[in-house]
Parts: C-alpha cells; sequence; structure tokens
C-alpha cells in the first residue's frame, strides 16, 4: 500500500536531513509495516511551491491507546527509499 501524505516545510527538510524519521498521524488508513508513504512538501503559504515528495518505508508502527498516544492516532517510524 502508497500512502500520500502532506508534509509541512519544517518537518520535510528535517526528513531530507535524516534529523525526523518519525511521523505522528491519525491513523484513518491503517498504516502497517512494509507500507510506503510518499511526503508531500506542502507550503501554506504558497500552495504553488513545489519539492520532490519523499518516498519512505515503514518500519515501525506504535498505536495509540498506550504511552500517551492518543486512540486512534499512530507513531510510525520510516526508512527512505532512495
Amino acid at each position: 500500500m502508497i500512502h500520500q501524505l502532506k508534509t509541512l516545510p519544517p518537518y520535510f527538510y528535517r526528513i531530507l536531513e535524516d534529523k525526523k524519521l518519525f511521523e505522528v498521524r491519525k491513523n484513518d488508513r491503517d498504516f502497517q509495516i512494509g507500507d510506503e508513504v510518499e511526503l508531500i512538501y506542502f507550503n501554506t503559504e504558497d500552495k504553488n511551491e513545489y519539492k520532490q515528495p519523499i518516498r519512505v518505508e515503514i518500519i515501525y508502527v506504535l498505536n495509540g491507546g498506550q504511552f500517551g498516544i492518543k486512540k486512534g492516532y499512530c507513531v510510525f517510524g520510516f526508512k527512505i527509499i532512495r
């Protein structure tokens, strides 16, 4: 499964720098280990600005309802697919 998710500029750049390797998201897509995610640059101030999306593979999923993560949300770890 390939998911497409909008990502705000500060987070997008941290991912490009290999300094952010997780996402906290509403789990309305049933994220699973092995799923691919296309992180799409989304600038709320200039919606016409474009950057090449970052493709990642989910390697870990921590579902909500535990460890202070709200039920219905998740944290997933990923690795960049180069």
